[in-house]
């Protein structure tokens, strides 16, 4: 087992992803700060992949342009979530960690996981010695990874003008892409990590496929645990009685990007079978009984107020 692992670096880069990990969370436990969380996780990413490059060293054309794209979003991603946070200040989400060394410590762990297994499609095509020409799923891959890439900076980006903006303050973000999906950001990386297991298939072997459990993690990482049900979670508390974010979430796609006026017209039943709008999503909205009071209650004292 020792040697299967060695060869294919699956011990070096979970040593790797530990060791890094633990410095940050050390200094995040000293200092009690989370700005370098996440720039922490983005760059795990483009360290485990150029370190298994370089230390096979056959430089394969498909290892070099699945390691480039792995550092290529890497560094976008940390660079950009860390200038946010510089500007933004404090992470909301360690609000309840930053006293509490346990919880820190697991949600620290749960990062290094995170990071070894979503990095496993590239980890393994730099540990290969296999060197098949390029394939049809290579060119897949690669573009549905650039349009991953596409579509989660934009995202990032629309949203970060839009917060920016004084006018937009204590509103939440419906503008480019975001009239289209309430989570395009998380659309595109799950896109884009898809492509790289595609385009990692023309080396696989065996159980060397397991490794599709990399963008599978993400995907239920993203839909169930710590993306979309925590931020839907905040805004529901945040605008559930304000009747255009009611709407705008009746009318508005979760995750995958489509037109309000096609999304707004299916059944329920349709949404949550077919585009992931799963009822874990609108937990904390108000009941409707309670909404429709409180809506009455601030109609009432703005027709008062008039």
């Amino acid at each position: 087992m020792g040697t299967v692992m060695d060869s294919h670096f699956l011990a070096l880069t979970a040593i790797v992803t530990v060791g890094y990990q633990l410095v940050f969370f050390i200094i995040t436990a000293l200092l009690k700060i989370d700005k370098v969380t996440d720039f922490a996780g983005s760059t795990n990413f483009v360290i485990i992949a150029v370190l298994t490059l370089i230390l096979k060293g056959t430089w394969h054309f498909r290892q070099v342009v699945l390691t480039s794209l792995v550092v290529i979003w890497g560094l976008r991603l940390g660079l950009f979530l860390l200038m946010r946070i510089l500007q933004w200040g404090e992470d909301r989400r360690f609000d309840e960690m930053r006293s509490n060394i346990g919880k820190l410590a697991v949600f620290w762990l749960f990062q290094a996981v995170w990071v070894w297994t979503v990095s496993l499609p590239v980890t393994i095509v730099n540990a290969s010695n296999r060197d098949p020409s390029v394939q049809p799923q290579d060119i897949v891959g690669w573009f549905i990874w650039a349009l991953g890439l596409l579509i989660e900076a934009t995202a990032d980006q629309q949203k970060l003008v839009f917060k920016n903006a004084p006018e937009n303050r204590g509103k939440w973000c419906n503008v480019g892409l975001w009239k289209y999906s309430r989570h395009p950001n998380y659309f595109g990386e799950i896109l884009l990590w898809w492509g790289i297991f595609v385009a990692s298939t023309p080396v696989l072997e065996g159980a060397e496929w397991l490794v599709v459990l990399g963008p599978i993690f993400l995907t239920l990482l993203l839909l169930f645990v710590s993306g979309i049900p925590l931020l839907e979670a905040s805004a529901d508390k945040k605008f559930g009685n304000v009747v255009g974010y009611r709407q705008y979430k009746r009318t508005t796609s979760p995750l995958i990007l489509l037109p309000m006026g096609i999304y707004g017209s299916l059944s329920p039943w349709f949404k949550s079978t077919f585009l992931l709008e799963f009822p874990l999503y609108s937990r904390n909205l108000p009941q409707e009984e309670l909404w429709y009071r409180a809506s009455g209650i601030r109609i009432a004292s703005e027709t008062k107020m008039d």
